[in-house]
């Protein structure tokens, strides 16, 4: 029995990048020998083991044979008899394709090594066209590795799963988790590119422009280190225009159509339907103000209305509209969202006795005060005389 790190680990450990995860083949072995060994199983579809101790991965060497459409129509063999280099013959990517074994010593039977220093995505082999996931995996690749290029021969490749409806059996579960996943790399921006050029965009998301004004705003928002939901954002928001109601309805449909977790969907709707006008919020009147708060649900998630502005002021920024630390817009909101929390609801209610409607309108209009002098307090500061310090 031999074990071997494989995959992501040493690929990394190539680079000189930090080795987050390990992934460890054992060939040479059988499953009644991995339990002997004290290894717990926990793979369902192959077999994959718990090591007794340190709780890592280890799979046993296996080969694979496609059986169905889709990522999930595969066959696959495990058994003592599989070798380190059959193991390796299923993997996506050569630069994925390399084991290195305890003593250090690397096994690349597909020229990994070589395609690292051309800074090149190739596949391994034919077989590569018959999980549609590849596809994904390579785009968000090219968005953490974006010095990277995707070989001619790998892109046709991945034009012609496309052509052939592959992509088309993706799960949508299996589509945003890839998604998710690139966006959050340091040039998301590459892996709609990948998609646009190999034909997956427009199957898969086909409302974005993978050549868009989107992307250059949606690098931006990654340089400036934003959560996931504001990214989301930032990309789906419709640089074109129309009214906020076609805004709102286009990311839902892509909202849906993904199954996007809640708070990715509400934040980008959240942007498409009230972002065009926050830049325009200094000139707005507290009672407009506490309006965009209330429909923003600002009072109960102040944190999400803050991401919101954040979203704003990225494709505000990243347009070339403003520039500089401060963002006007967003300040005299975040001032704003706090003079109208500090409303005492409770003290006005207990006053008040028990008309519901009454106490609506007071706590209503006490907000609307507050807002009110806190932006009396902004035009007071703006006026005074700026001093060097």
């Amino acid at each position: 029995m031999k074990i071997y790190t494989v995959g992501g680990a040493v690929r990394d450990a190539l680079l000189g990048l930090p080795v987050k995860d390990r992934d460890y083949v054992v060939v040479g072995a059988t499953p009644e020998e991995m339990v002997a060994l004290g290894y717990t199983p926990v793979g369902k579809d192959f077999p994959v083991f718990l090591h007794p101790h340190t709780h890592e991965e280890y799979a046993l060497a296996r080969t694979e044979r496609k059986t169905a459409p889709g990522y999930k129509g595969f066959v696959f063999h495990a058994a003592g008899d599989v070798t380190l280099e059959q193991d390796l013959a299923r993997r996506d990517l050569t630069i994925n394709a390399i084991a290195r074994a305890d003593d250090g010593t690397l096994v690349d039977p597909y020229d990994g090594r070589a395609d690292l220093a051309r800074k090149l995505f190739r596949h391994v082999s034919e077989a590569f066209a018959e999980d549609p996931v590849r596809i994904l995996r390579v785009a968000r690749f090219a968005a953490r590795f974006s010095d990277f290029s995707v070989a001619p021969a790998t892109n046709l490749l991945m034009q012609q799963m496309v052509a052939t409806g592959e992509v088309d059996a993706l799960v949508p579960e299996r589509v945003w988790q890839e998604l998710a996943r690139g966006l959050m790399e340091q040039t998301p921006s590459r892996m709609l590119h990948v998609l646009r050029d190999c034909g997956a965009l427009v199957r898969l998301l086909p409302e974005v422009d993978g050549d868009g004004p989107a992307m250059a705003l949606l690098d931006h928002a990654a340089q400036q280190g934003l959560t996931l939901p504001v990214r989301v954002a930032v990309l789906l928001h419709d640089p074109v225009g129309g009214d906020a109601a076609a805004r709102t309805q286009r990311v839902d449909k892509i909202a849906v159509r993904l199954k996007m977790p809640g708070e990715c969907r509400d934040l980008a709707v959240m942007v498409a339907r009230d972002g065009a006008g926050v830049a325009d919020a200094p000139g707005w009147s507290a009672d407009a103000i506490v309006g965009l708060i209330e429909r923003c649900d600002g009072l109960r998630k102040p944190q999400r209305f803050g991401d919101m502005l954040a979203a704003v002021r990225c494709i505000v920024q990243g347009r070339g509209a403003h520039s500089g630390e401060g963002f006007a817009p967003a300040v005299l909101l975040l001032a704003a969202l706090e003079a109208a929390r500090g409303v005492p609801a409770g003290e006005i209610a207990a006053r008040l006795g028990a008309d519901p409607q009454a106490i609506a309108r007071a706590v209503r209009s006490a907000r609307i005060a507050a807002v009110a002098r806190t932006i009396e307090a902004g035009s007071r500061i703006d006026a005074a005389p700026q001093h060097n310090i």
